[in-house]
């Protein structure tokens, strides 16, 4: 059975994360408050615990969720290269609501899913994310709903979709704004395209960063937004919390 813990009260903030981090390692789910919606949370190295996470949502391996982690410098631990734009975007919105798609370290040893060799990585705001991910390590994170109902924005909502598949609820009110993270693509500042000298940064899904703050950041290093009528579908990317 399930419990959720109200992290607005410091004993249950205490024995919450306790319990939190135990299920953590056993390889069970958690659903935790973060800055944007409410995500559903795994231990990011074990294969089973994020195909328990994909299940518990009802998703395939074609929608490997993001890793959340809690500190920037985490980030040239997971990634192949982080190259000095992204760097820029790291220092201007973490932590905060920007994941960043870069190609992964090819020496770790995880099973995201269906990734092409990529990670998709945030830092999140908010004390009880940042305290459990100092602890516990980069988790595998997706937002705490059931595929195609609307993301929860609070623990209680996520409760409702997810039952008794998560084992930890930590509740801490309601969502900042509801809205997920923006998610942008840097693949190809990494590894550019054979046709191109140089690679751009493309937006995958519109969210907490928009385009004109990401434009002052990166200029011309931005890809256009594409036109109405001519837009590709982007690659299918599962939404991080």
């Amino acid at each position: 059975m399930s419990s959720i813990f109200d992290c607005g009260d410091e004993a249950q903030l205490l024995a919450g994360m306790r319990h939190a981090r135990q299920a953590i390692g056993r390889g069970e789910l958690i659903v935790m408050p973060t800055d944007t919606v409410y995500g559903v949370a795994a231990d990011a190295f074990s294969p089973a615990a994020v195909q328990r996470l994909l299940d518990a949502k009802g998703r395939g391996r074609d929608q490997p969720p993001p890793v959340l982690i809690g500190t920037k410098e985490t980030l040239t631990a997971l990634a192949e290269s982080v190259p000095e734009p992204v760097q820029r975007l790291v220092d201007a919105f973490w932590p905060g609501g920007l994941t960043i798609v870069l190609p992964a370290q090819a020496s770790l040893v995880w099973d995201l899913g269906e990734t092409r060799g990529t990670v998709a990585v945030r830092m999140p705001e908010g004390r009880v994310a940042l305290e459990l991910l100092a602890e516990t390590g980069p988790l595998a994170v997706s937002s705490a709903n059931l595929t195609g109902q609307a993301a929860a924005i609070s623990a209680f909502d996520a409760e409702k979709m997810l039952g008794d598949s998560v084992a930890v609820y930590l509740a801490d009110g309601m969502s900042r704004d509801g809205v997920a993270s923006t998610i942008v693509d840097a693949t190809s500042l990494v590894r550019p395209p054979a046709d191109s000298d140089a690679g751009r940064v493309r937006i995958l899904r519109d969210g907490a960063i928009s385009r004109e703050q990401l434009e002052e950041v990166l200029g011309d290093l931005l890809e256009p937004a594409p036109e109405p009528d001519s837009a590709a579908p982007a690659p299918r990317q599962d939404g991080d919390s």
